[in-house]
């Protein structure tokens, strides 16, 4: 079973610039799906990021998506770290670490079928949590 911890950056509606800018210097070809992608009824949000991922031939990943659709951008709030994979330890992970934080989507199955749960733990550090089996990972 394996685990990984990748960054996962929010960008106020410029995730498809900034991840074409980081594949040019580093490497790799993003992997993009728009909310379109998941949401024929997106409407002008449809051409927006809802998930990307990065993987350059020296092993850097880094995940990221424009704000969700009315979502405010926070700055102070625009990284998250992401624990992803099939390691049943990870309902733990989420459990201990937001333990004394704010769960703000609990641990569930979601439309793309994996279970996934976001939170800010006690310190302030945002998190994503993605159960999935191993052909499920994204990239």
């Amino acid at each position: 079973m394996t685990s990984t911890l990748t960054p996962y950056v929010q960008f106020p509606e410029r995730c498809r610039e900034a991840l074409e800018f980081y594949a040019s210097v580093l490497g790799g070809t993003p992997q993009i799906m728009t909310f379109g992608d998941m949401d024929p009824t997106a409407g002008e949000h449809a051409d927006k990021v809802m998930h990307a991922y990065l993987r350059t031939d020296d092993g850097y990943e880094l995940m990221a998506s424009d704000s969700a659709p009315g979502m405010p951008v926070d700055h102070g709030a625009s990284i998250a770290m992401s624990l992803s994979g099939d390691d049943e330890r990870l309902r733990e992970h989420f459990a201990w670490l937001s333990e004394g934080g704010q769960v703000e989507v609990p641990l569930e199955t979601q439309m793309w079928g994996d279970e996934f749960g976001m939170f800010t733990d006690r310190f302030g550090v945002r998190w994503m949590v993605n159960l999935g089996g191993p052909s499920d990972q994204v990239g």
